[in-house]
């Protein structure tokens, strides 16, 4: 239903969003799952992923494991909730995050994908267009995946970092050692090397040190640094929740 949804006209998406928000708080009625991003609660997450992973997806928000994970981390362990003012930069926003961080940081919040048209500017994150230290938070989730010359990006983003800013760089962490081969270009192929068809590498444990080499101080935050196993199962975040890499300058 979502893919169907999304190809009709604006005005038409916007009531069918209404009903299957509504339809979803009667059939997941309940309090067994929390998402701290929406703050509802349900009988249970949904079902998501291309291994159709168990307790992934909230029914509401359709926020999955790792951005419950991050915005948990992001409003407990971060100052972006200090009341000074910030510019950020989100890449490839998800939309439940984008009217969160809009309220928040005003005209100082910045969306910017390569080819989503409703993003606030258009951007190769090879190359990024602005100066140096334009930004006090940069937040780029499974996006790094995609891009053939992911150390370019990085060094982009840490040469738009503000030096006493702080950038939060998530990927997918699903091989024992990085694994790329820009030989292999073909959907199918990279399907069956990298997991997804769009995909050019898999990034391994060894991602933190891509990270440090271009510059970066890292640290990597895992689910049971910030809740306990019960608060974890509630939350979904007991299974298929991805590491934080959090960087500073």
């Amino acid at each position: 239903m979502a893919t169907t949804v999304s190809k009709l006209p604006e005005p038409i998406k916007v009531p069918l969003r209404r009903l299957r928000y509504l339809v979803g708080r009667v059939i997941f009625y309940g309090n067994g799952r929390f998402c701290p991003i929406c703050e509802h609660t349900s009988r249970r997450f949904l079902k998501s992923g291309l291994n159709s992973r168990e307790d992934a997806q909230c029914p509401h928000c359709r926020s999955l494991e790792r951005h419950r994970l991050t915005w948990l981390y992001i409003t407990t362990q971060t100052n972006l909730y200090d009341s000074k003012p910030k510019k950020m930069l989100h890449v490839a926003p998800e939309l439940f995050f984008i009217p969160k961080f809009k309220q928040l940081l005003g005209d100082n919040y910045l969306t910017a994908d390569l080819f989503d048209p409703k993003a606030m500017v258009k951007m190769d994150i090879t190359n990024i267009e602005y100066p140096p230290e334009s930004f006090d938070v940069i937040y780029c989730s499974h996006v790094l995946e995609h891009v053939q010359d992911d150390k370019k990006a990085m060094r982009e983003f840490h040469r738009t970092l503000k030096s006493n800013g702080w950038a939060i760089l998530n990927v997918p962490i699903n091989a024992e050692q990085t694994f790329e081969d820009p030989a292999i270009v073909d959907p199918d192929e990279r399907l069956k090397a990298f997991g997804q068809k769009d995909h050019v590498r898999r990034y391994g444990p060894d991602y933190a040190d891509r990270l440090r080499d271009v510059g970066f101080r890292v640290e990597v935050i895992k689910v049971n640094d910030l809740v306990n196993n019960d608060e974890a199962y509630r939350m979904g975040l007991a299974s298929g929740s991805d590491e934080i890499f959090y960087c500073t300058k």
